[in-house]
C-alpha cells in the first residue's frame, strides 16, 4: 500500500511540474526584429531604425495585437539590413523576425507563427514594356533585379539566373525606370506598394512565378508554450475578422 502511495504521489508530481511548464512565465519578454518591407513593416518617419510605436505596417499591426492578446512581453525594433536581423533570430535565443516567407529550406531553421500575409512573387516591368514571359528560364537572357538575401533573390539564384542586387528593393523600382534593369523580381502587393512610395505607377506584371506565405520566424529556443499561445490567438483574430480587417486598411 506504501509503494502505492508513492506511486501516486509521483504521478502527482508529474501532473503539476508539466502544468507549470505550460505556464508561460509573465516576465518572459521577446525581442522582435523587422525591416521596411512595406506594407507589411515599416518605420513612420521611412528611415532604417526605429523602435515600438514608430513602426507600423499589416504585420506589425497584427504582431502587436496578438502578442497583446496573448499577455506576453517583447521589444520591437526595426533595422537594416535584412541579412543582420535574420542572422540575430537565427542564433539568439528569445529573439523573432518578420515578415520571413516559410520556404522548405528554412523550415527546421525556426519556430513559426502564422501565416500573417500572403506574398506573391513577381516580374514586373514598365508599363510599355514588350517583354513577354512563360517561364523563369526565359528570363535568363533579361537583366533581372532583385533585394540582396531577400527568398525571392534566393530563389532565382537557385533557378540559374543571376539577379543584380540591390541593398534597398526600393531601389529597383528606379533602376527599372530608369532602364538599368529590364525586370524587378519582388513581391506583390509589397513591390508595387514600394514603388507607389517612389511616385511610380502602372507597372506591369510580366511573370507571375511563385508565392509564399508570410510568418513569425522565432529562435528555435522560444518556448513552445509561447509558441502554440501566440498562434492560437493569431487563429482567433483571423475567425473573427480582425487579420482581414487590417490588410483591407492597408491595401
Amino acid at each position: 500500500m506504501f509503494k502505492h502511495l508513492l506511486a501516486a504521489l509521483a504521478g502527482t508530481v508529474m501532473v503539476l511540474a508539466g502544468s507549470a511548464r505550460a505556464e508561460i512565465d509573465p516576465n518572459y519578454r521577446m525581442v522582435l526584429l523587422t525591416e521596411n518591407f512595406p506594407p507589411y513593416n515599416m518605420a513612420i518617419n521611412g528611415k532604417n531604425f526605429a523602435q515600438e510605436d514608430n513602426i507600423d505596417g499589416i504585420a506589425v499591426d497584427i504582431i502587436r495585437e496578438m502578442f497583446k492578446r496573448a499577455g506576453i512581453q517583447y521589444n520591437m525594433t526595426l533595422r537594416f539590413p535584412w541579412d543582420r536581423i535574420y542572422k540575430l533570430a537565427l542564433e539568439k535565443p528569445g529573439y523573432g523576425v518578420f515578415v520571413a516567407a516559410r520556404l522548405p529550406e528554412r523550415e527546421a531553421l525556426f519556430k513559426w507563427v502564422g501565416p500573417i500575409g500572403p506574398d506573391d512573387w513577381v516580374l514586373l516591368g514598365k508599363a510599355d514594356s514588350s517583354i513577354t514571359l512563360n517561364s523563369l528560364d526565359d528570363a535568363k537572357q533579361y537583366k533581372v533585379g532583385a533585394y540582396k538575401g531577400d527568398a525571392i533573390a534566393e530563389h532565382l539564384v537557385e533557378k540559374g539566373l543571376e539577379p543584380i542586387t540591390a541593398l534597398r528593393d526600393t531601389e529597383n523600382a528606379k533602376k527599372l525606370m530608369a532602364g538599368q534593369i529590364d525586370l524587378w523580381a519582388t513581391g506583390d502587393p509589397a513591390g508595387r506598394y514600394l514603388a507607389k512610395q517612389e511616385g511610380i505607377s502602372g507597372l506591369k506584371t510580366i511573370l507571375r512565378f511563385d508565392s509564399a506565405e508570410l510568418y513569425l520566424a522565432l529562435n528555435k529556443e522560444v518556448p513552445d508554450e509561447v509558441v502554440q499561445k501566440l498562434q492560437a490567438e493569431l487563429d482567433k483574430m483571423r475567425s473573427e475578422g480582425f487579420v482581414d480587417d487590417i490588410l483591407n486598411n492597408y491595401l
